[in-house]
């Protein structure tokens, strides 16, 4: 039997979704070698911000892959050259590799400006680039002792995620678009302008409708960005994120046919000119386009891997849908987008105030799905994009959520409809999988996300058809009348309140200690960011003990770890808490002062405390040395937990005030002050009916009467702002508290993660009355126990800024900088093989203070003195 040797030039996502392709199909008569010129295994190149902000694995699929004796993976091998004829490439090293069949998974390069100064400037490609990128943030504020500022050019996908990576380092972003609105090539204008302001709210400067025209350099650094029209533009960094260029400098010096725009031409075969050579990916040209987008690229390799199995797959065009990927801004696009379609409908609804345009393209007789955009409120994406082609069930109207129409309607997909385009997977196939129909192993069905993802590849690209897979998973398990699993996530099988339950039971204490126990070792131990913060959460409400010590500062977010909110200039705000608003003229001055010597911002807040911004980090023990001193602790304004009580004046001042409501304002703060949970909490406290705290807005509202005190609860704020409900009424002082006890631990120990009062009052089977059986009569048995519960945290609070200042190593946290000043001048050892530091040896030590060389570690960066950092950090 001869064997085709199949040769692969490129170790992007193509090149291992080819491969993985071939060996799903059987490598029997084939060997496959892949050259790369990365030195690192295919990675994911959508989840690239991820390595921006830390040294995570981005690795494509199953690593041992590699080891099949047929296949071949050549990292560090540059291809310089096509011999057609011969059927070679040659690479770099001189290295000649034969094959049968070419493919060609080259990709691209990212798009550079022809300007001067472009040499110092930096893109947005691979692994390689944002690791440069994090190791120069971090080199350039050291050196200028401030906070940088960081420009992108580039107002689409990547360049948009590549500014808020920046701002998560630490950085000012800004963000410079030729085009008058962001996105503008997925976007409309009305959606544009709505990402505009909301881009601008997340603190990144946008600055639209104008070119640059050079990037000023000066003494060998950047300094500046010089724009067409006039204006400078200061930046200490500039990243380039305009779009890429394909890399088609093989076939195009081979001689073979190019697109219009660069690619090499390839037909619905995803074949080219010549019958031994294939194209996918970025590099591959169909119909005049190349694309760089996932879905597409692997479609193209499956086509190819079916195709050199004697197949007949064909490419069906380019799938343009995106949704974008930056922390508090859903965007999403899909199909005809702009209405090009002849006689086609736009059903728009937009509130420019609120960030929010969601437009459906439609027919004209609104019955068939052609496309859609969403800016601010993307939760109908993942059930209408599977629909794009199809007659929706309802008038399209009612899939708008923004505009008060509730979750889109529940609609059965078609089995032939595309839920995972990324994998170009159909819901038939996730119902074969579910029902055990032999898409898996085995005929059994599967009851689990994880392996359903991990058998129908569905969900392992960009992830934005999860919910929807989920959501189908559970639908046909019910069918099936197999109870539907409620999985945290894939780490752990429980939900979140199962998970309280029994760490509390178990009396578990650490986040290594509650994996080790209730983990899935199959998906990994070391947990990912849906649990990590969950259990983090869930021992913090349970266990009086400082938030960050035993290692679950790991488990917290940048706020948390900082006891601070950090603002758009990576600067954080100081909150001190400030119970019922009632505050004594001496701390006013206090607060004054330490403004004023710190060169702080302040604001009276909507809760009625004093904000003061602009403090760095290493200022922030300091600032809190004051603080505490005079009478002040935390205000919490950075966790999951109660942040103010607000309170009118009550009967002590107002004439129509019918109770003390500061008095009570101040009892309910001071009570439950650090108490965490699943989302933040704000009560209000009105003295009266006029409702001048705005108690129903809240939470926990309370509301005076002239017979006691009227409890309200499950209102919010924010995005989907809710009422308040009337629980109980007429409350002396001692039951009204009660009542709130047994709610609020009701409410930590039942809630699903990032849950408001509001949602989960709502989704408890009887609603309110439930609410009102559990609380008021006690019908399951629980009030002691409820109440015991938050008798234990009342006792055992602790202010967590006055515990910092108390202990020098939970203060070694508070320094941004290498060289930022410490107690003693620790000696540092790099070993940049891992990204990490360790302290030097007694040996390096004596070495480096003898003069007789410094020592040299890993890559060659010496230890030398005078190299302070944050070994807990680090680590």
């Amino acid at each position: 039997m001869n064997t085709q040797k199949i040769l692969v030039v490129g170790g992007g996502p193509a090149a291992h979704r080819f491969v993985e392709a071939m060996a799903a199909r059987g490598l029997d008569g084939f060997t496959v070698t892949v050259l790369t010129e990365e030195t690192w295994l295919p990675y994911d190149r959508v989840a690239l911000s991820q390595a921006l902000l830390d040294d995570v694995d981005l690795t494509l699929g199953e690593p041992t892959m590699w080891d099949h004796p047929a296949i071949t993976l050549a990292t560090g091998s540059r291809a310089v050259s096509l011999d057609r004829e011969a059927r070679t490439v040659t690479t770099e090293a001189g290295e000649i590799h034969s094959y049968d069949q070419l493919v060609l998974a080259t990709g691209s390069n990212a798009a550079r400006l022809p300007f001067p100064g472009m040499d110092a400037a930096h893109v947005y490609r691979t692994v390689d680039d944002v690791r440069t990128l994090r190791a120069e943030v971090t080199r350039l504020t050291e050196e200028h002792g401030r906070t940088i500022d960081a420009v992108v050019i580039g107002g689409g996908l990547l360049g948009l995620e590549a500014a808020g990576g920046m701002q998560s380092l630490g950085a000012k972003a800004a963000v410079i678009n030729g085009a008058p609105w962001l996105m503008n090539t997925q976007l409309d204008e009305g959606a544009g302008q709505a990402l505009d302001r909301l881009i601008t709210a997340k603190g990144l400067t946008v600055h639209g409708g104008v070119f640059p025209s050079e990037f000023v350099v000066e003494d060998g650094r950047m300094t500046g960005v010089d724009m067409a029209d006039g204006r400078r533009i200061p930046a200490d960094l500039v990243v380039v994120a305009i779009g890429v260029r394909a890399r088609d400098e093989l076939p195009r010096d081979a001689g073979m046919t190019m697109g219009p725009r660069g690619g090499v031409v390839i037909d619905d075969a995803c074949a080219t000119e010549d019958p031994s050579i294939w194209a996918i990916g970025e590099v591959a040209c169909f119909e005049g386009m190349c694309l760089g987008l996932v879905a597409p690229a692997n479609t193209m390799a499956e086509i190819v891997a079916d195709r050199l199995h004697g197949g007949t797959a064909t490419f069906p065009g380019f799938d343009t849908a995106t949704k974008l990927k930056l922390s508090g801004v859903e965007v999403a696009s899909f199909g005809d987008a702009f209405a090009k379609t002849e006689h086609s409908l736009e059903i728009v609804y937009a509130d420019p105030a609120r960030g929010l345009y969601q437009k459906l393209v439609v027919t004209d007789d609104a019955k068939t799905l052609l496309g859609g955009i969403f800016v601010g409120d993307a939760s109908p994406y993942t059930a209408l994009r599977p629909l794009l082609g199809r007659e929706l069930s309802t008038e399209p109207g009612a899939y708008l959520s923004a505009a008060g129409g509730g979750e889109a309607p529940d609609t059965e997909l078609p089995d032939d409809a595309i839920l995972c385009s990324c994998n170009n997977v159909s819901a038939g196939s996730i119902r074969d999988a579910v029902n055990g129909c032999g898409t898996c192993e085995g005929s059994e069905p599967v009851r689990e996300l994880s392996p359903l993802k991990g058998c129908t590849k569905a969900g392992t690209g960009c992830g934005s058809c999860v919910p929807m897979l989920k959501k189908l998973l559970e639908g046909e398990l019910k069918k099936s009348g197999i109870e539907v699993s409620k999985a945290l996530c894939e780490h752990i099988t429980m939900s979140r309140p199962e998970l309280f339950e029994a760490v509390r039971v178990l009396e578990l204490d650490s986040f290594e200690g509650i994996i080790e126990r209730f983990g899935i070792p199959e998906a990994g131990v070391l947990g990912c960011d849906i649990c990590k913060p969950v259990i983090a959460s869930i021992l913090a409400s349970q266990r009086a003990e400082y938030v960050l010590d035993g290692g679950r500062g790991i488990l917290q977010d940048t706020n948390d770890r900082a006891l601070a909110n950090m603002q758009k200039n990576g600067t954080y705000s100081v909150v001190p808490r400030i119970p019922g608003g009632e505050i004594t003229p001496e701390k006013l001055g206090v607060i004054a002062k330490v403004a004023q010597d710190f060169n702080l911002y302040t604001k009276i807040t909507g809760g009625q405390r004093i904000d003061m911004f602009g403090a760095r980090l290493e200022e922030l023990p300091e600032i809190w040395k004051i603080l505490v001193e005079a009478g002040f602790e935390s205000g919490q304004a950075y966790g999951k937990s109660l942040r103010t009580v607000k309170s009118c004046v009550g009967s002590t001042w107002c004439r129509f005030g019918v109770q003390d409501s500061v008095a009570m304002a101040i009892n309910l703060e001071l009570r439950y002050r650090g108490l965490r949970s699943p989302h933040k909490l704000k009560f209000g406290v009105s003295g009266c009916a006029r409702e001048c705290a705005e108690a129903r807005g809240k939470d926990v509202g309370i509301i005076a009467t002239s017979d006691g005190w009227n409890l309200y609860v499950g209102g919010n704020g924010g995005a989907t702002p809710a009422h308040a409900q009337l629980l109980a009424k007429d409350l002396d002082d001692d039951t009204l508290i009660r009542y709130i006890d047994r709610y609020l631990m009701y409410y930590i120990r039942t809630a699903d993660r990032l849950q408001r009062t509001a949602a989960w009052q709502a989704e408890l089977d009887g609603g309110l009355l439930h609410v009102e059986d559990v609380i008021i009569n006690d019908s399951l048995g629980i009030a002691e126990d409820l109440e015991s519960a938050m008798a234990r945290h009342i006792d055992n609070y602790e202010d967590e800024w006055a515990a910092t200042l108390k202990d020098p190593e939970r203060l070694r946290r508070f320094r941004s900088f290498v060289n930022a000043p410490h107690e003693k001048d620790d000696w540092i050892a790099n070993v940049p093989e891992r990204g990490q530091i360790r302290p030097a040896t007694e040996e390096e030590r004596a070495a480096a203070q003898a003069g007789t060389g410094p020592v040299l570690l890993g890559a060659g960066i010496p230890v030398r003195p005078g190299m302070s950092k944050d070994l807990e950090a680090a680590e």
